[in-house]
């Protein structure tokens, strides 16, 4: 019993660490600093379709797809779309669950330049994309979900880490030169089941899912 409580301890002090214990009881927490925002010259490596702008984060077809699609939103972006930081940032506001919405705000603007660091990045035509390696229940949270207290977590409340490469592609010197570099974060969502008369999925999934919270960048659960 004793060490079931101790574990629980850990649990919980391992969530605050990582940046996310409004879920558990409500306050935000600190903001991460945003990450680098700096085009590094190195070969070419390809490219991918111009963007026509930040997209809709679709909540059917379940909470994998759906942290997904939050992925892929959070690092997506075009700095020649016509577009800023804040209409990237609306689309994945837009599907945030209301109870965090301030929170979850705060979390998707340190993934996204600043205002200075956009004006940079577009003199340089950079866009950004992400490939997923991975994604997976981390098994920290299984354990949280498992220990927790009636009432701790939101009902529906699941977690994916995801891993995967941040792409930029940009010019330097009128050279064509991208970027990789590796990324690894959780996504919280809370999801239940949406009306029968709802538009579905291609797959029938009928279950619909809002943002919850963010992790730090390159500080998931494990």
């Amino acid at each position: 019993m004793r060490g079931a409580a101790i574990a629980g301890g850990l649990v919980l002090l391992l969530l605050i660490g990582i940046g996310i214990y409004g879920l558990l009881s409500g306050p935000d927490a600190p903001e991460p600093a945003p990450p680098d925002a700096t085009v590094t010259a190195t070969a070419p490596t390809g490219g991918i379709s111009a963007s026509t702008g930040p997209d809709p984060v679709v909540a059917l077809g379940g909470p994998e797809a759906f942290a997904r699609a939050v992925a892929v939103a959070l690092f997506t972006w075009e700095t020649t779309s016509g577009y800023g930081p804040a209409d990237y940032a609306q689309a994945l506001a837009d599907a945030t669950a209301s109870v965090e919405a301030d929170a979850a705000a705060g979390d998707v603007r340190a993934y996204l330049p600043t205002p200075a660091a956009w004006a940079q990045l577009r003199m340089h035509q950079t866009r950004q994309w992400l490939t997923i390696d991975i994604i997976e229940i981390p098994a920290v949270w299984e354990i949280a979900v498992a220990q927790a207290a009636p009432g701790q977590l939101p009902d529906g409340a699941i977690a994916y880490t995801i891993t995967g490469t941040r792409h930029r592609e940009g010019t330097w010197n009128t050279e064509a030169v991208t970027t990789a570099h590796p990324v690894a974060f959780t996504v919280f969502l809370v999801c239940g089941i949406e009306r029968a008369d709802a538009p579905q999925p291609d797959d029938g999934a009928s279950e619909t899912c809002q943002l919850l919270r963010l992790s730090q960048l390159d500080n998931p659960l494990r």
